[in-house]
């Protein structure tokens, strides 16, 4: 391809071709990684006129338009409209409205040569100017909308409020809080997997020894004919929720039902609940085929009673707020689920027959008429969902916690989403979302999740990620974003690339996301927590901070140039402190270097050298935290000093967590596992089925641990040392 197209080809799709790698070193996308990412974004790179055209079409789709599809600013600036016109038609007046989301309107004409000259382009021989004029009026933040009188053209016109929430009581004290898996629930009552009712058994408990949130695993909605698909950071949609977190016998009818007692009391299923609720992981699959048809009972209970009463007005509202995409998750379910009855290999809608790989094909809606009781099942189970996922956060509040639930975002979604398969033009299919080369993943990463288009994302005025937001924010104190460097840029692996490192970075328009979030977050008062690891570009942590999101600051990273760790007193104070994550190994697993000895096991380091280097590694890190923890005087002074010999004990587990305790960050979150004393990790990541991820339950049920006189004292010192902090 010739350089200067090339050049101009990847500056249009945001293509970053330099760039610091985790390490701070330089880092390239070679030129054949580079016309790789150009390919996925849909350019011919084989024929450089075709590419032309291409581009030229996709600029004109963009300059065309009278008004911009979408404009993101800042309610504490001036407020602007911007006018894109031929230079023909500069001096013709322009009848406008202006219609606020109170559904007030004002009417006014403009012309866009008495404005500000903004920018002028040539394409396809026509000259292109565009003005900035003056907003008429000053919007509150808000979602509003400006069209040409006639209604031919019109813009979405976000205003935001420039930072997201935070409660006035964060001025009053320090919280923490504890992180779990809900699936790794454990307790005499559930039905093998954690659910929403064990969910606020441990809320009640956890306010009553201080803490302010329970941070939980990502609850999107996954794969109810696939239910051995278990990653909650591969959902099929993140707009609703995991239906295998239902507490069965809290649904509506189930003491009421004969059918379902019948049912439930059978030895037969008796028996298999036995042995699901004895399992040390999670057998989705096992789970499901006691669920479902328990499920389906009560639905039908339900439809039986639902000639009125508040729960059917309920449920018809629930319907109507959920709209089309509540329905296409109930469609792709019902069909899921019939195809793969039929043949397991049907996984996903990419592998479906043809006229059903279309939702709006004559077949898929030949199917929801046929089967609409069943799209209407399956819209009752999201409905319960919501309704005890709600009573988990209302359990929380009334227990006096400040923030409740603190939920979290998936960066995206598998490839046989519901997502993808309701909103194909939104998601590239030919890469997948990764990282380059970083300390986690020496080889980089592939997550096998297609990313968005980002000027799909534009010309759709964002509502896709809107609706994300919200419906993540809902029932929650706090948000967590998975990989939040997704606002900037995100690292494309083309599915034509030799490996994970032949990718690049390819940018978002940030400041329009960031302005979004803000909207959001002080609409539902939901706190914002960025997980800002791996590799972060200079000036983004700031910018977060200054949008009020908060930093993730895991202890295991924060090391100071002579490889010492940082007192936690040092800490940002818009941060949340974590020791560990669901992606790293648990405190007894990383001072017994279980995760190194599983790696090995698992073929996950090239050769036995670098395997030994990690193991040296290791050995420095440890000695350099108990160096910390006995210069903070956190541990006895007869205390060990040297880690060599040195096993995890009690004394050195908590000592580790009252430590960060004590630290600057507004917010700590601690791993229930390492309350618990556990060695074995919940996921590794760079592996699939060669390790039981998002399936190790807890060691011990919820009726034990919670009476545990230990662990209770652990999390009182902990709140006690938060209110120290605070001071």
């Amino acid at each position: 391809m010739d350089a200067s197209l090339r050049a101009e080809l990847i500056a249009f799709c945001g293509i970053e071709t330099e760039f610091n790698d985790a390490w701070g070193k330089p880092g390239h996308v070679s030129e054949q990684h580079q016309l790789q990412l150009l390919a996925a974004q849909g350019f011919d790179i084989n024929d450089d006129e075709s590419a032309r055209r291409q581009l030229l079409q996709r600029q004109l789709e963009y300059w065309q338009q009278l008004l911009p599809t979408v404009s993101v600013q800042d309610a504490a600036q001036p407020q602007h409209l911007l006018l894109q016109v031929p230079l023909a038609q500069a001096n013709t007046t322009l009848a406008l409205t202006l219609i606020s989301e109170d559904g007030t309107a004002q009417q006014f004409n403009l012309t866009p040569v008495d404005g500000e000259l903004v920018q002028v382009v040539q394409l396809d021989e026509v000259e292109y100017h565009q003005y900035q004029h003056p907003l008429p009026v000053h919007l509150a933040a808000g979602y509003h909308q400006l069209q040409l009188a006639d209604g031919s053209c019109s813009q979405r016109l976000i205003i935001t409020p420039g930072r997201c929430y935070q409660p006035d009581a964060f001025s009053q004290k320090k919280q923490w809080g504890v992180a779990l898996q809900l699936y790794a629930l454990r307790s005499a009552r559930n039905w093998g997997i954690g659910d929403f009712t064990d969910l606020s058994h441990t809320l009640r408990y956890l306010a009553a020894v201080g803490a302010d949130f329970v941070g939980l695993n990502p609850i999107h909605a996954l794969y109810p004919a696939m239910p051995d698909s278990a990653s909650p950071y591969s959902p099929s949609s993140r707009r609703w929720l995991n239906i295998s977190y239902i507490d069965v016998t809290a649904m509506p009818g189930f003491n009421d039902c004969s059918r379902t007692q019948s049912l439930v009391n059978a030895p037969a299923f008796m028996q298999q609940l036995a042995a699901q609720r004895s399992k040390d992981y999670v057998d989705y699959s096992g789970v499901m085929q006691l669920k479902l048809p328990v499920m389906r009972s009560l639905y039908q209970w339900f439809t039986e009673q639902r000639s009125g009463g508040a729960l059917n007005k309920a449920f018809k509202e629930f319907k109507q707020q959920g709209g089309d995409s509540l329905q296409q998750l109930a469609l792709y379910d019902a069909l899921h689920m019939h195809l793969s009855q039929q043949d397991q290999r049907h996984w996903g809608w990419p592998v479906w027959p043809d006229e059903y790989r279309d939702p709006a094909s004559t077949a898929v809606k030949q199917f929801a008429k046929q089967h609409k009781a069943e799209l209407d099942f399956y819209c009752y189970l999201q409905f319960i969902a919501q309704q005890q996922l709600a009573s988990a956060q209302q359990v929380a509040k009334d227990e006096g916690m400040l923030l409740g639930l603190y939920r979290d975002l998936a960066v995206g979604v598998s490839e046989a989403s519901t997502e993808i398969w309701a909103n194909p033009d939104l998601y590239c299919r030919d890469a997948s979302i990764g990282a380059p080369p970083d300390p986690l993943g020496p080889a980089g990463q592939n997550w096998g999740l297609p990313p968005m288009y980002p000027y799909q994302l534009y010309k759709q005025a964002y509502q896709p990620f809107i609706e994300l937001l919200r419906a993540n924010m809902q029932d929650a104190g706090a948000l967590r974003i998975d990989h939040v460097m997704a606002l900037l840029r995100l690292w494309w692996v083309p599915k034509t690339a030799e490996n994970a490192a032949g990718g690049g970075y390819v940018y978002y328009p940030i400041l329009d996301l960031l302005g979004i979030l803000a909207l959001e977050s002080q609409r539902q008062q939901a706190v914002i927590i960025g997980e800002d690891l791996g590799t972060v570009p200079d000036g983004i942590r700031e910018l977060l901070s200054d949008y009020g999101v908060y930093s993730y600051r895991v202890f295991f990273f924060e090391t100071a140039a002579d490889g010492g760790y940082i007192s936690p007193a040092h800490y940002p104070m818009q941060a949340m402190a974590t020791l560990t994550t669901h992606d790293l190994p648990t405190l007894i697993g990383f001072w017994h270097c279980e995760d190194l000895r599983l790696g090995q096991t698992l073929g996950l380091y090239k050769d036995d050298a670098q395997l030994q280097q990690l193991y040296q590694q290791r050995h420095r890190n440890k000695q350099r935290i108990l160096d910390s923890l006995h210069g903070h005087q956190v541990l006895p002074g007869e205390y060990s000093r040297s880690a060599e010999h040195l096993g995890m004990d009690r004394t050195l587990n908590f000592a580790m967590q009252r430590h960060l305790a004590a630290g600057q960050s507004q917010l700590l979150c601690l791993q229930l596992e390492d309350a618990l004393e556990m060695s074995q990790p919940v996921n590794i990541p760079g592996t699939s089925d060669e390790y039981p991820n998002w399936r190790r339950k807890l060691s011990q049920p919820l009726e034990q641990w919670s009476q545990d006189p230990v662990i209770k004292q652990l999390f009182t010192d902990i709140s006690q040392q938060r209110s120290k902090a605070a001071g």
